[in-house]
């Protein structure tokens, strides 16, 4: 197998070995933490290889090329280190603790918009992903989920947080390429979609009790309250 095949081989940075060191200094590490940079400064259009290479500085142009084979290696290892924010200490019985990790994960993907807009693509094989699920799925199964009903409990909420996330970056990505802030927006864009001005500024806003994060966290509890633990091999 070609070097150049054998370092994108089977479709996801995290099913190959990692690169053996070299003498320059610049880690994965420092690359992925250098594009999540740029990504919030520029958001995801405008990122490439070549810009990241520019913002790493000439000298580290190689390191960037050997510790990182591809743009979409980079893509699925910085939308994986996002996800470290959601592995967080929960208590309280176990819808409690699902809400805290999911809040947590829907959080996360908030502050970092562009990385929602990767999940379909770029994520379910990382650390930091398997991780939260397992976290999910351990709460659960504490609670009493086993077999296919267990799977399927899972399923059900981290399919959640993902469509919400997905859902929730879109309309911010619309707003932001209009160079307007929420409520600019929603007072030029009301009239054409037929709705309120106000109620879409409200649906738009973080801080609204009608806002993403408030009909993410009420989702989930209608969800959870849903859910019964039983017993299904």
């Amino acid at each position: 197998m070609r070097e150049a095949d054998r370092r994108t081989a089977l479709g996801s940075v995290w099913l190959r070995d990692e690169p053996e060191p070299t003498r320059n200094r610049l880690s994965r590490d420092d690359i992925v933490a250098a594009a999540i940079r740029v990504l919030d400064r520029d958001g995801l259009d405008a990122f490439s290889m070549r810009v990241m290479a520019a913002e790493l500085g000439t000298a580290a142009t190689s390191a960037l090329y050997w510790r990182i084979a591809t743009k979409d290696d980079l893509l699925e290892l910085i939308v994986d280190a996002v996800l470290a924010d959601a592995l967080v200490e929960t208590d309280g019985d176990w819808r409690d603790q699902v809400t805290d990790v999911l809040m947590a994960a829907y959080q996360a993907l908030w502050e970092h918009p562009w990385a929602a807009q990767l999940l379909p693509s770029h994520a379910g094989l990382g650390p930091n992903y398997q991780a939260l699920t397992d976290r999910v799925q351990s709460i659960l199964a504490a609670a009493g989920f086993k077999g296919m009903h267990l799977d399927s409990a899972v399923s059900a909420v981290i399919h959640y947080l993902i469509g919400s996330a997905v859902a929730d970056s879109a309309w911010l990505a619309v707003v932001r390429r209009s160079g307007l802030n929420e409520l600019r927006w929603a007072s030029k864009s009301a009239d054409r979609m037929g709705v309120d001005a106000a109620h879409l500024a409200a649906y738009l806003s973080r801080e609204s009790t009608a806002g993403p994060e408030a009909r993410f966290a009420s989702g989930l509890r209608v969800i959870l309250v849903g859910l019964r633990p039983r017993q299904i091999f």
